[in-house]
């Protein structure tokens, strides 16, 4: 399996990084979670001054075998003509990442399609969809030791050329099905807790769901909690890729931005790889896909939006950009009491 070392974050500039942004011209915690945005990055940075520097969107496309199970109400063919949305420039996150100057990168790593060769598409492709982990193992553990290091290298490579920040996203019909298993079988959390209606499900096409993977779960019947096992057992090429993607990105200390419910279950398997991933990451927002917010408690994690988003393709990530933004260039830019000549609070 491919190895990763991140080390949790150096602590040394903490204090200093908290004097500065208590006193800016402000009362003390009144820029609520920006505040703790920006000692975050300071944190991971190692500055007083941190940059953000090429922000980049990767999004993750990949074919699911358990469709093949009823568990979405858009066939599998929507992975492609979605991933052929996102090439025109058609897509949520195309609209969202151009209006905050974030750069996008689509990634095929496993559509259920031959894409012509002669677009910005980057082809990663592990397979051409997974199995139906209904019946078998989603993916070999080779292939996903392949999926996680092609995620890696991508990621590096990014931050290569410049970028310090990193958001992920994915496309994949069938994939909250995915998310939903990794979720249950890494956190103990009953399947029920975990399913929630993906891409629109009806009551009755949300009751199959939940039995489809319920039998799935019980057919593997796996001995270990081991990630990585449990990432071939029932994950996706997109997803696999993901985590790997996470943790490259950790290992050079770059800022993560994670989106929802489908990003943060790749986050749950890379945490239970190196827990100290959980360090460089910044939760863009709750998603109204039902198992969320369960997820994010357990991994202790405070969202920064709730708009009721359920779309995926990275569109919260990018959405909270701008707020991690805000919070740089507060501590960057704002006057401290001292050098704007303001009082400061006088205790009684």
């Amino acid at each position: 399996m491919t190895q990763f070392s991140i080390t949790p974050l150096n602590t040394t500039l903490k204090d200093a990084l908290t004097h500065k942004i208590n006193y800016k011209t402000k009362p003390q915690g009144a820029l609520g979670q920006l505040e703790a945005i920006a000692l975050q990055v300071g944190l991971i940075q190692q500055t007083l001054t941190p940059q953000l520097k090429q922000p980049t969107m990767l999004v993750f496309a990949g074919d699911h075998g358990i469709t093949q199970s009823g568990v979405s109400p858009y066939p599998q063919v929507v992975t492609a003509q979605m991933v052929l949305n996102f090439l025109a420039g058609g897509a949520a996150i195309n609209v969202f990442s151009g209006q905050v100057g974030m750069q996008l990168r689509v990634i095929d790593a496993g559509v259920n399609h031959v894409f012509a060769s002669d677009t910005c598409l980057i082809d990663a492709k592990i397979g051409m969809g997974t199995a139906n982990f209904l019946e078998y193992p989603a993916m070999t553990l080779a292939q996903c030791d392949v999926a996680m290091t092609r995620g890696a290298e991508l990621a590096r490579s990014e931050i290569v050329a410049g970028c310090n920040i990193m958001g992920f996203g994915e496309m994949g019909i069938g994939n909250t099905s995915s998310a939903s298993c990794l979720m249950s079988v890494l956190t103990g959390i009953p399947i029920t807790q975990c399913v929630g209606r993906g891409t629109g499900l009806d009551d009755a096409g949300l009751a199959n769901k939940i039995h489809v993977l319920t039998q799935a779960i019980q057919h593997h019947a796996l001995q270990t909690a081991e990630a990585h096992i449990v990432l071939s057992t029932f994950g996706g090429f997109e997803i696999a890729m993901m985590v790997g993607a996470m943790l490259g990105a950790a290992e050079q200390k770059t800022v993560l931005l994670i989106d929802g419910f489908i990003a943060t279950a790749a986050l749950l398997v890379a945490s239970k790889l190196q827990p100290a991933v959980l360090d460089y990451c910044i939760f863009a927002h709750r998603s109204d896909e039902h198992a969320h917010k369960a997820l994010l408690d357990y991994l202790g994690a405070t969202p920064l939006l709730d708009i009721g988003l359920r779309l995926g393709e990275g569109t919260g990530a990018v959405l909270a950009y701008p707020l991690v933004q805000s919070a740089v260039n507060f501590l960057n830019e704002m006057a401290s009491f001292e050098s704007a000549g303001v009082s400061e609070r006088e205790l009684s």
